[in-house]
């Protein structure tokens, strides 16, 4: 379950929240900021220990001197990244896109959500 970002500073990163049957208890996690999450009794719970694990965690990483990761909210996003590949896997690409018709860029883009709806599923 994602939680809306919420708009400036801290409150900037996105929050997400899930059950762990493993752990009998809700994970909070911000998915920006690696190794910060936080645990509790409810999804709310988990959330509001998650705010001030993300408070923590920006105040150490600047009191070391280290980068603080900006937020994904407000990045102003093109939809373009930039993707090296091995001689061997484009030449494949192409021709497997030659074969459906679609442009190499269709058919990355239709592997990379094929891929993706099988590791992340929309749930009803």
């Amino acid at each position: 379950m994602n939680k809306e970002a919420k708009k400036s500073g801290e409150e900037a990163y996105v929050r997400k929240v899930f059950y762990s049957a493993e752990d009998s208890c809700w994970v909070a996690i911000a998915p920006e900021l690696p190794g910060c999450s936080a645990l509790g009794a409810t999804d709310e719970k988990a959330l509001k220990e998650l705010d001030t694990a993300i408070s923590l965690h920006l105040r150490i990483r600047q009191e070391s001197g280290l980068s603080i990761p900006k937020p994904l909210y407000g990045q102003n996003l093109r939809g373009r990244f930039l993707l090296r590949l091995p001689k061997a896997l484009q030449r494949s690409l192409k021709e497997e896109a030659a074969e459906e018709g679609v442009s190499v860029n269709q058919y990355a883009l239709f592997l990379i959500a094929t891929a993706r709806g099988q590791l992340h599923p929309v749930r009803a």
